[in-house]
């Protein structure tokens, strides 16, 4: 679920800090640095970056085309890929019985199945294509605003890094009580009043 779907799961986010002028260079530096390169066959388990919100497979940042009305609209992509345990397993054991068979031993030491499993893993992500997953940005520069599609805690995470790298600013997540503490002016004794809080629950 996306910007353009008919519906969404958004994380919003106050951006904390200044950008450098002018913003809307830094900000298409920022993106075209860390656009999402393809990885082909690399064997690295996971690739993330920045890509278009039209293309997300096509990744295009250049020029404006990220620009629209006072907002700056894109997509961050995760590529993962997973080894089925089985798979490993198999292989390993495959591996394993050949190195014993090379050595005439029965068994093989700690270190030894280690370095097995570590190149069967290495071979297997270098053959196996990673999974892309995208989801949308909205965000809205003069209010220092952004919303991420999405809820999932491993995304937050990769956005919050990869954004702080390319724009030299943070994020902040919103939920009740930090919208509360950054935006209600509250004093010390309302805040610690606040931090006591339980969620209620509306339902008949």
């Amino acid at each position: 679920m996306g910007l353009l779907s008919s519906s969404a799961a958004v994380t919003r986010y106050l951006v904390n800090g200044k950008l450098e002028d002018p913003v809307l260079e830094t900000i298409r530096n920022g993106l075209e640095k860390r656009t999402i390169m393809e990885a082909g066959s690399e064997a690295q388990e996971k690739n993330v970056g920045w890509t278009s919100l039209e293309r997300p497979y096509l990744p295009d940042l250049s020029g404006s085309s990220f620009v629209v009305g006072p907002h700056i609209v894109f997509s961050l992509r995760i590529d993962k890929k997973t080894l089925p345990s089985k798979v490993v397993k198999m292989q390993c054991t495959i591996d394993m019985e050949k190195r014993k068979a090379e050595t005439g031993r029965d068994f093989l030491s700690k270190e030894e199945k280690k370095q097995i499993r570590e190149h069967v893993e290495l071979v297997l992500y270098s053959r196996i294509p990673a999974t892309p997953n995208v989801y949308d940005i909205l965000w809205n520069v003069e209010e220092n605003m952004l919303w991420l599609f999405s809820t999932q805690g491993a995304v937050k995470e990769e956005l919050e890094a990869l954004f702080f790298e390319s724009f030299g600013v943070s994020l902040i997540p919103l939920f009740p009580f930090t919208e509360a503490e950054l935006t209600c002016g509250l004093g010390e004794s309302d805040l610690d009043r606040l931090s006591t809080v339980s969620p209620a629950l509306f339902v008949e």
